[in-house]
């Protein structure tokens, strides 16, 4: 998997995205099975069937698109997820 310079966490109309890990082939150490992941935008990586998440490392990373499946999540659970998130990337 090679690591992004991706800066967008966003989507095009301004929401963040997050999936759940339902495979993890070989990078059981980087993905957690039904863990959710912050998805961040990669319109290079799309064309590939792949995705960009932010993984255990606290790194962006792309990886097979089917590994995930998109989920929407409740605006209170999306604020506390990503509050948590950055507090410990500081």
């Amino acid at each position: 998997m090679a690591q992004g310079e991706a800066d967008h966490t966003k989507t095009m109309n301004g929401e963040k995205r997050f999936v759940v890990c339902v495979k993890n082939d070989e990078y059981e150490g980087a993905l957690e099975l039904r863990k959710i992941y912050e998805v961040l935008e990669d319109s290079d990586a799309e064309p590939h069937d792949l995705i960009r998440v932010i993984d255990e490392s606290g790194e962006d990373y792309l990886y097979p698109r089917g590994w995930f499946l998109p989920i929407e999540l409740p605006a209170s659970l999306e604020e506390v997820i990503l509050d948590i998130a950055h507090r410990q990337s500081a």
